[in-house]
């Protein structure tokens, strides 16, 4: 370990100390009588290494013998994910506070979370991954589980676990079946295994084991069957949580994998990715139609929006990567405008997740209505909006790389999905009065991010805030042409 090796894994490193001497700091001054205040400064210290990194400079840097990469691609993940992180703490702080129920622990989770996340899409070498996705889950487990009153939470936190533990295991094995065949953890001795453009049979099952993995992580089918019910148990700033920052690092990281450690082997791998895209989408678009609880809703809605991210990953091919990128910047921009929302969904003080909670809202608050109504046809994918863009360029990735019966099948479940997003719309605009109707007024902090999500959705049409120019140079930094 050199100087130079500290210096690249420096903003991970201060991230773990933050979270060391926060957890300090809370327990010297009496744990939750301190929480609010540590989550505004955990908030302000994940921006501020956020903004470190987007300035860091270009090119490569590559650390601990390989085992750990800061390029573009890293880059571009890492902004992405704590700039999420630090906007779902905020909205939480206001959830929780209000309910008595902000706990010390929570801030430092969240960073903690962060900065396994951060090792997943810079790792290397497997066992750096396999590092960086522990760290993650583990606190991911805690934090599904952090209403220790209630049950809901507390069985959300087991089921995880369970499961979790299980993909672990998954992800394991075929670490080292490839360890064994290809004589190293490194990704890019790995890379060189591949002759001719294929693995053998036993880095293939391998990397068989490591693709069922990965697809845990990113609630892909057949491994999403924990994601509707730990959407549901965990509080609900937890689930907005869930479905941004890790969705993001666990696509880079599914993506780091397959292009630097197989990325000669693309005809391996391909059919497997896209297979399991289509059956994510299908399933996250059917599955959801029946759904009244809006928790449950955005789970299959996950599914579904993750399968269209392995769209642009199954292409196998820079503009594919790209086009992923592009679509998970935009689906956390939409994912946390959403739950700044369902946030604010309460009736008479207590929490309200049923979907006919909205009915006639428009009437009440036509603003917050209309910002709700442009995130929802946004991630039905409805020109012009963003959305339809970031669909348009995995699909179109997918076509490039003539997976056309990939791209057709994506085409139709979108469709098909679009139908309970519009369910909630004809709610806030034609339901029934007679229905029970949420009455909690946002807060401040709700009401700035709901309407900057929904302003990015239409303004972003432009040129997608230059979104796209830097998905490009991160894909290039990752996929050897």
């Amino acid at each position: 370990m050199t100087s130079t090796d500290l210096a690249i894994i420096l903003p991970e490193i201060v991230l773990a100390l933050f979270a060391m001497l926060a957890l300090l700091g809370a327990v010297w001054t009496g744990k939750d009588e301190s929480a609010s205040t540590v989550s505004w400064i955990t908030a302000a210290v994940l921006v501020a290494v956020a903004i470190w990194i987007s300035l860091s400079g270009g090119g490569t840097r590559v650390a601990f013998g390989g085992m750990f990469v800061d390029d573009a691609f890293a880059r571009f993940a890492k902004v992405t994910l704590l700039l999420a992180a630090a906007i779902v703490l905020i909205l939480s702080e206001g959830f929780f506070s209000r309910r008595g129920a902000l706990h010390f622990e929570y801030p430092v989770l969240i960073v903690l979370a962060s900065v396994g996340m951060m090792v997943m899409v810079s790792a290397g070498d497997l066992i750096a991954l396999y590092m960086g996705l522990e760290l993650q889950s583990l606190s991911l487990y805690v934090l599904a589980a952090i209403r220790r009153d209630s049950v809901k939470s507390t069985e959300a936190g087991l089921k995880y676990f369970t499961l979790g533990a299980l993909s672990s295991g998954l992800l394991l094995y075929g670490a080292s079946l490839t360890y064994g065949y290809a004589g190293s953890t490194v990704f890019k001795d790995i890379f060189a295994a591949a002759t001719d453009g294929h693995v053998g049979i036993g880095l293939l099952l391998g990397l068989t084991f490591m693709i069922s993995g990965f697809a845990f992580k990113v609630s892909a089918v057949p491994f999403h069957m924990w994601t509707p019910d730990v959407y549901e148990g965990s509080p609900t700033p937890v689930t907005a949580f869930f479905a941004s920052a890790p969705k993001m690092a666990a696509m880079a990281m599914f993506a780091r994998a397959m292009h630097d450690a197989f990325g000669d082997a693309v005809a391996d791998w391909q059919q497997i990715v896209a297979l399991v895209a289509v059956l994510s989408i299908f399933l996250g678009a059917i599955a959801g139609i029946g759904q009244r609880d809006i928790k449950r809703l955005m789970a299959y809605s996950s599914i579904s929006h993750m399968g269209f991210a392995l769209l642009g990953l199954a292409a196998g091919t820079e503009r594919g990567v790209s086009a992923m990128l592009i679509y998970m910047a935009i689906y956390v921009t939409m994912n946390i405008g959403t739950f700044a929302f369902i946030l604010s969904m309460e009736r008479e003080g207590q929490h309200v997740t049923r979907i006919d909670g909205v009915s006639m809202l428009s009437r009440k608050e036509p603003l917050k209505a209309l910002a709700m109504l442009v995130l929802l046809f946004s991630l039905a994918g409805v020109p012009p909006l963003v959305g339809f863009f970031g669909k348009f360029a995995v699909l179109t990735a997918a076509l490039d790389a003539d997976l056309v019966w990939v791209a057709v099948l994506g085409a139709v479940g979108s469709v098909i999905s679009a139908f309970y997003y519009l369910r909630i719309v004809y709610y806030m605009y034609f339901g029934s009065d007679e229905v029970e109707q949420i009455d909690g007024s946002m807060s401040p902090v709700q009401w700035v991010v709901l309407m900057v999500s929904a302003a990015i959705m239409v303004v972003g049409v432009i040129n997608l805030f230059g979104i796209d120019g830097l998905a490009a140079s991160a894909a290039a930094s990752l996929v050897v042409n």
